[in-house]
């Protein structure tokens, strides 16, 4: 009489225990767009230039910042047109004043 339970066959290899992969981290924001968003608003120059470099390194690197470089922009080039307008205005004010004061 053989009786399997007294002579045992070998267990298979244990396998390590499968963790789960953590996701990729997201990327973060991009520093050019955050910068160029808050200069847009006191040296719009300066603003419009950094969303635009931000704008070229969050295509390449993946970063988030998008809206935000794209907002640096926007803003920067209107204010730098309303600026334009307004000294225009201005510099005509002035013109007209100096014409008007000369006739009396």
């Amino acid at each position: 009489m053989s009786d399997p339970n007294l002579n045992p066959q070998p267990l298979p290899p244990q396998q390590q225990p499968q963790y789960a992969a953590a996701p990729p981290a997201q990327p973060g924001y991009n520093t050019l767009a955050i910068v160029g968003f808050i200069l847009a608003f006191f040296v719009n120059v300066v603003g419009v230039i950094l969303g635009f470099v931000a704008l070229s390194q969050i295509k390449r690197t993946g970063e988030q910042g998008r809206g935000l470089a794209i907002a640096a922009i926007i803003i920067g080039l209107a204010e730098i047109v309303l600026g334009i307008i307004f000294t225009i205005i201005i510099v005509a004010s002035l013109g007209v004043a100096a014409a008007n004061y000369n006739s009396y």
